[in-house]
């Protein structure tokens, strides 16, 4: 069969975030004799123009597709993707994200498209939301689960909540790592770089580098990265924190930051590109998430080999081995994580055998394994949601 089936993924908006890149990653890595990779997204996204510069990959944007809640434009959203779906008549549609998988699955169901698959990032059921819209959530995803082929879960702990909340069959959910590419990440650092790219973020050589990657949402709790900040600079007179991202809770962090009197000590570095050489300037990586499904920022930080503090949230302890990488601690604990932060601080042998450990990223977290897992998924499903006929002109005559 000489066709090439058309695959859409769905993502809500293209901000910078792990599921974003995961999605792009896999549509510009799919095979193209197989398959015409279609990636569709709400608008406004930073990662917008680099997904137009993908290199064969069909970018389509669709103005009323936003992340809040708003029941307007989310019917005319519902509409605009049927609309695309029975123009591009995909093979499959995979979404990624709370709202785009709601969406976007009730979408390509009106539209007929034979496999509707979806990746839970993390569920958009979190600790922050009261109880009623929790199980409101959670019963919009049970509904729009019926007509779902299959789901990919990033951890064994959203697998785990999936098949508890009864969204799925154990058969009808795979574990797929959102992966990164390692090799920015492993690459190896002189030491007069590693000074240079200090001096840069204005750490001196006898200081020491705290620093997270994540956006400035709730998610992602920045406040108690300032509070674990506040602690370890009063406990560590030569330590110095930086926050690399931005979001809706600058405003707040950035008056954390004056109310606690830490101006020199903590730097707010907004959004980079060049997060693989910043993260080899870091002595200790801090993740202060609520909830996850499974953070990038952790694999790119164990793939730097740098000490990990984290939260023990969705897949992060699938991530990290205790005491090997790094160490997780209960999400919101701050007096927890501060202690490890210094701890590692004071330890200058346990940063030496980190950075000099030989663990190399495990092959399940590399994007070259995430994208040969979908493709074997494609394979499979395609080949179990085929029309009749189509496989009955598959198989040779037998006369």
């Amino acid at each position: 069969v000489n066709r090439m089936d058309v695959i859409c993924h769905v993502i809500t908006k293209l901000e910078l975030g792990g599921a974003q890149e995961v999605a792009m990653r896999v549509v510009s890595g799919l095979d193209r004799r197989r398959f015409r990779p279609v990636l569709i997204a709400g608008p406004g996204g930073l990662l917008t123009e680099e997904a137009h510069a993908l290199e064969g990959v069909d970018v389509r944007l669709i103005p009323s597709l936003v992340r809040e809640v708003h029941p307007l434009q989310d019917l005319r959203a519902l509409f605009e993707l049927v609309a695309t779906f029975r123009r591009l008549r995909p093979k499959i549609v995979h979404t990624h994200s709370s709202k785009a998988g709601i969406l976007g699955r009730l979408a390509a169901w009106l539209a007929g498209v034979p496999c509707i698959l979806h990746t839970i990032h993390g569920y958009g059921v979190t600790p922050a939301q009261p109880l009623w819209l929790q199980h409101l959530v959670i019963k919009l995803e049970w509904m729009v689960g019926r007509v779902t082929t299959h789901w990919i879960a990033v951890s064994q702990a959203d697998r785990r909540q999936g098949l508890e909340w009864e969204l799925f069959s154990a058969s009808k959910v795979s574990v797929v790592r959102p992966g990164i590419d390692p090799t920015p990440f492993a690459a190896r650092i002189e030491q007069a770089e590693r000074d240079r790219l200090r001096a840069a973020l204005g750490v001196g050589p006898e200081q020491l580098l705290v620093g997270t990657v994540s956006c400035l949402k709730p998610q992602k709790s920045p406040e108690d990265f300032i509070r674990v900040a506040a602690l370890v600079c009063q406990r560590m007179p030569a330590a110095k924190c930086v926050l690399v991202g931005d979001g809706t809770l600058r405003p707040q962090i950035e008056a954390m930051i004056q109310a606690q009197g830490l101006q020199d000590r903590v730097s707010l570095l907004g959004w980079r590109r060049d997060v693989a050489s910043l993260l080899k300037a870091f002595d200790v990586f801090v993740l202060t998430s609520q909830w996850e499904g499974l953070p990038c920022a952790i694999l790119e930080a164990r793939a730097s080999r740098i000490p990990i503090v984290a939260t023990r949230v969705g897949g992060s302890a699938e991530a990290i081995i205790e005491g090997i990488q790094g160490t997780l601690c209960p999400a919101g604990d701050v007096k927890a994580m501060a202690s490890r932060v210094c701890q590692i601080l004071g330890d200058e042998r346990l940063r030496a055998d980190l950075r000099n450990g030989a663990h190399e990223l495990p092959e399940e977290f590399t994007i070259q394994e995430t994208i040969k897992q979908y493709h074997s998924l494609y394979t499979y499903l395609l080949h179990a949601t085929r029309p009749a006929e189509d496989v009955m002109k598959l198989q040779p005559n037998r006369l």
